[in-house]
């Protein structure tokens, strides 16, 4: 992986970093649940700073998190994709990894908020597992 390179359904939201991923994730919490339409969201978080975005259909769902923080949840206005998250408070930004060109490297290390998981998700047991954030700790 050289470059994480990736946009919305419609491309009229691209994105692009030459960052390493700080952490690639499966959260299963309510709201990336809802937002991703299935059990669980696979995210890679990368510095906020180092991700070059470009388009004009890039809207922002403020939210509360489980943790009850602020999370900004951003979007492409045109097609609907779900494209970033980031808690208010924090420097990450976490990419969708199903809005990545290319996802085939993208291998999920740690499982976050597996207290909300549901009982027929089927990830492998071989990660880390943190029943909600580890930075909430």
């Amino acid at each position: 992986m050289s470059k994480i390179i990736g946009g919305c359904l419609c491309g009229k939201v691209r994105y692009e970093s030459t960052s390493k991923p700080l952490v690639s994730a499966a959260c299963h919490c309510t709201h990336c649940r809802k937002q991703s339409g299935t059990a669980y969201s696979v995210i890679i978080g990368v510095s906020s700073d180092s991700l070059a975005i470009s388009g004009d259909s890039l809207r922002t769902f403020n939210d509360i998190g489980s943790s009850g923080q602020p999370v900004e949840r951003k979007f492409c206005s045109t097609c609907g994709s779900p494209l970033f998250s980031r808690g208010t408070k924090e420097d990450i930004l976490y990419i969708k990894a199903g809005s990545l060109d290319d996802s085939d490297w993208v291998k999920p290390n740690v499982e976050i908020w597996c207290d909300s998981q549901v009982s027929w998700s089927n990830l492998k047991k071989d990660m880390a597992s943190f029943p909600t954030s580890p930075r909430a700790r």
